[in-house]
């Protein structure tokens, strides 16, 4: 197993560890509710899912009341 032989400086670190960015989440919207959700994911607001509509998937504080 390959062990370094020096001691990585904080600038070296810290330039390598600036390419560890993250992404913004996609979001589409609803085709049942026009809400925002993920895609591939059942929508949050209204449990649809590939024409379907899945009870489960909605939860106590997406409801609308």
């Amino acid at each position: 197993m390959a062990v370094p032989k020096r001691k990585m400086s904080r600038s070296n670190t810290r330039a390598r560890r600036s390419q560890w960015k993250t992404t913004a989440t996609t979001l589409t919207t609803c085709p049942q509710c026009g809400a925002n959700r993920q895609p591939h994911v059942a929508c949050p607001s209204c449990g649809a899912y590939n024409n379907r509509r899945y009870a489960e998937a909605i939860r106590t504080e997406h409801e609308v009341g």
